[in-house]
């Protein structure tokens, strides 16, 4: 009768058990733990990184080893509890401590209880809290020798440790305390201490025995430390100068591999052949009058092309004439041609039977694009096809069809563009628009769709590089610039206000709605760091929760502004919006059936609006310095006078701004400073040299835009690092050989850059990526 309880034999029931899968067994060779699943690696967090570390970027003890802190904390220093009575509040400190006592009590907030140590050294007593971690009480106990480190707040007299971390005082390895003690990036089920732990062992366990891959002759030449004392200082290093030291050798390490990519897809390249394009002189000035005209009739009165389009249209006719397939980069400020000079290039190649390709990372921007181009060539009997996934079936059916017969001379297009189905008769020049936002695999696609030769390729982006990077950005590139603004485009009246002197910036823009004007008003992002908490950690919900606060924030705007601004029509776009509903409501803009567009920075790149006369952006001093430039140059694109408002409450006043953007007072702050540079200058170029001096490491203006892989250690903004990327220039010349390969004696280094940390920065990936808009 018990056995009939407890269970069923396999027999009986007619079921068969699942077998039990045993654990693989952890190999002893270091180097192959490397290569171990995280979850699966015998580290004592494993179970918790098993749920959560793939949501940091790392799957493999090798990725584990490569996730770096974000900071350091000196926690060297004990200090006693006396001593900290003179410390500022939100200060990291350390200090040895016996628990006293320990109690739970249920918060105000539902199911969120604090757990608070009652601690003393000797010379005072101070708390530890922690919120919401009720397995704390059952880690420590009255009477325990602590370590404690966290960030100091004051309770009226009483000083508390606010959710610090700990270990035991007996503890033979500090990792929490005492030490340089490293900062990570986290996520939402993994503290900070189970990551320091699990970092601890896999150093000991794979990160000393890491094969070294950069030759023996370069790290000497370079006095670089070694891949596993790199790894170690970078972690756990013993002194700054340790670690220093470490991030040296790590940031060498991506700039060589960054290097490494370009050096060898410019060779590769030049080893490629291509079909000559050529445009007789008088073809080609026939081709520029036809734009010329074109733009003319656009704005009621004559025009010439600038002296940099004609310089940009000299240098592209020259590229595709030449045997070699032609790959520039064609750097222009917001509003400074770009597209004529485009069209130009595409109508050339149209011209002698081929085809000319036009990729954009929206289908808004397509369509834009379209248009565009179309009225710009239509004299030359030249029309345009679009290609985008917006289009009914039948749509996509014929521009297909057109493309494959050779019928479409220009193409213009999406991401569908590069799709397997998609063919090309003769595709001979790939035009990429925005070019950060496709990755080099994604371009790589496109000019696959060759059939003979390799295309050539005109990349295009809106953000000007610093000079002083133009030699690591574009080593690979050969570059054109518009400085110069087309001709009769009006200035962009720039001015800051505070946000309590709005009430005649709101009445002017119903004075523009009235003259058939238009007003974009752009909300700032709210998340930890724009808040001033940069310690803040990361979850895995952080991303969509910020973005989903952020949509909030601007949907609050638009009812407040319905409100204000009635009965102006006011619309709303931001990142939460389905693609195409985000694009209807840009299009109700553009057609005039909106007065007033509220939304997040998805208006930074949009459609063109010449009637869009206003740019208000809120929160100003939360934007970079690019982004603001970006933002401002969604208006002015017609004929009639444009305005940006900078809204920033970091100045006590609208006069208090005038007097900085004059010249009588000096910025006091970054964000002061980046605010009145854009409103004191309309030059891209010029603001890229200011941001470059005024931005922090890492930030600088462009970077993102530039298609650069996004690198981790390395920063360009420091100059060591740019003395870093020359001389890895150097060593990347002879590394790798005539055939764009590495050459057989850097062997591992060849591995590494192709399969380990590293590939991702020699591959060129890291930049945006197209959406599937």
């Amino acid at each position: 009768m018990t056995q009939a309880r407890t269970g069923r034999s396999p027999a009986r029931t007619g079921r068969s058990l699942r077998p039990v899968r045993a654990p693989s067994p952890i190999p002893d060779d270091p180097v192959a733990r490397l290569d171990l699943p995280v979850g699966q690696a015998g580290l004592s967090a494993s179970g918790v990184l098993r749920r959560t570390a793939r949501r940091l970027g790392v799957t493999t003890v090798r990725d584990l080893l490569f996730h770096l802190p974000r900071r350091y904390d000196d926690l060297r220093e004990m200090r006693t509890l006396a001593a900290l009575r003179d410390v500022e509040d939100g200060e990291v400190v350390s200090a040895r401590v016996r628990v006293r006592d320990i109690r739970v009590q249920q918060t105000w907030r539902r199911r969120v209880q604090v757990t608070t140590a009652f601690v003393e050294d000797g010379t005072g007593e101070a708390e530890a809290t922690w919120f919401g971690r009720r397995y704390i009480e059952r880690r420590i106990k009255s009477g325990d020798e602590l370590l404690l480190s966290g960030r100091l707040k004051r309770r009226g007299f009483t000083l508390v440790f606010d959710d610090p971390d700990f270990q035991r005082a007996d503890d033979e390895a500090l990792l929490h305390a005492g030490r340089i003690v490293p900062v990570y990036r986290l996520t939402r089920g993994l503290t900070a201490a189970r990551l320091r732990q699990a970092m601890r062992e896999a150093i000991d366990r794979a990160g000393h025995a890491y094969p070294e891959y950069v030759p023996t002759p370069i790290l000497e030449a370079e006095k670089l430390p070694a891949i596993a004392a790199a790894l170690e200082a970078a972690h756990y290093p013993s002194s700054f100068d340790e670690r220093d030291q470490a991030l040296r050798r790590l940031a060498f390490d991506e700039l060589l591999a960054l290097q490494l990519g370009m050096v060898g897809r410019r060779r590769q390249r030049g080893r490629q052949t291509s079909i000559a394009i050529e445009a007789t002189d008088d073809a080609a000035a026939g081709i520029r009058l036809t734009i010329e005209t074109a733009i003319g009739a656009r704005i009621g009165r004559d025009v010439e092309l600038t002296t940099d389009q004609v310089a940009a249209i000299d240098d592209i006719r020259h590229d595709l004439a030449g045997p070699e397939p032609m790959l520039r980069l064609l750097q222009g400020d917001v509003g400074s041609g770009k597209t004529a000079v485009a069209a130009w290039a595409l109508a050339a190649t149209a011209a002698t039977g081929r085809q000319g390709a036009l990729l954009a990372p929206t289908d808004l921007l397509a369509r834009q694009h379209a248009a565009t181009v179309g009225s710009l060539v239509e004299g030359l009997g030249l029309g345009v096809t679009l290609l985008t996934g917006s289009l009914s079936a039948d749509g996509r059916r014929k521009a297909s069809e057109a493309i494959a017969s050779g019928q479409a001379g220009i193409v213009v297009g999406t991401h569908a563009l590069f799709q397997e189905a998609v063919t090309f008769a003769d595709l001979a020049l790939a035009v990429v628009d925005e070019q950060h936002r496709f990755g080099v695999d994604q371009r790589a696609a496109l000019e696959a769709k060759a059939r003979r030769g390799t295309p050539h390729v005109l990349l295009m982006t809106a953000t000007p590089i610093p000079r002083t990077l133009g030699q690591v950005v574009y080593a690979d590139l050969d570059v054109s610039n518009l400085h110069t603004p087309p001709e009769g485009r009006l200035p962009i009246a720039t001015g800051i206000r505070h946000p309590n002197d709005l009430d005649r910036l709101w009445t002017f823009v119903r004075e523009q709605a009235e003259g058939g004007h238009r007003t974009f008003v752009v909300v700032p992002r709210i998340d930890a760091e724009a808040a001033g908490d940069e310690d803040a950690a990361v979850d895995d919900g952080a991303d969509d929760d910020t973005e989903q606060a952020w949509a909030a924030a601007a949907e609050a705007e638009a009812v407040r502004l319905r409100e204000i601004l009635a009965p102006l029509r006011i619309g709303l776009v931001h990142g939460r919006l389905r693609a195409v509903d985000r694009d209807a409501e840009m299009a109700r803009f553009r057609d005039g059936d909106l007065d007033v567009l509220v939304g997040t920075t998805v208006v930074e790149v949009g459609v063109d609006v010449p009637e869009a006369t206003v740019m208000v952006v809120e929160g100003a001093d939360r934007f970079g310095l690019a982004q603001l430039h970006q933002l401002r140059g969604r208006v002015g694109r017609g004929t009639a006078r444009s305005y940006c408002a900078l809204v920033s409450d970091r100045a006590p006043g609208t006069e208090t701004w005038a007097r900085l953007v004059k010249g009588d007072r000096e910025p006091e702050t970054p964000e002061q400073a980046r605010l009145v540079a854009v409103a004191r200058t309309l030059d891209g170029f010029e603001l890229a040299e200011q941001d470059f001096a005024l931005r922090r490491e890492g930030n600088v203006l462009g970077l993102a835009q530039s298609g650069l892989p996004r690198l981790r250690v390395a920063t360009l903004a420091n100059p060591e690092h740019r003395d870093l990327a020359v001389r890895a220039r150097t060593h990347a010349e002879t590394i790798v050989g005539p055939d764009g390969e590495i050459l057989p004696d850097a062997g591992r280094l060849r591995a590494e850059v192709e399969q380990g940390w590293l590939a991702p920065v020699f591959r060129g990936e890291g930049g945006g990526q197209a959406g599937a808009a």
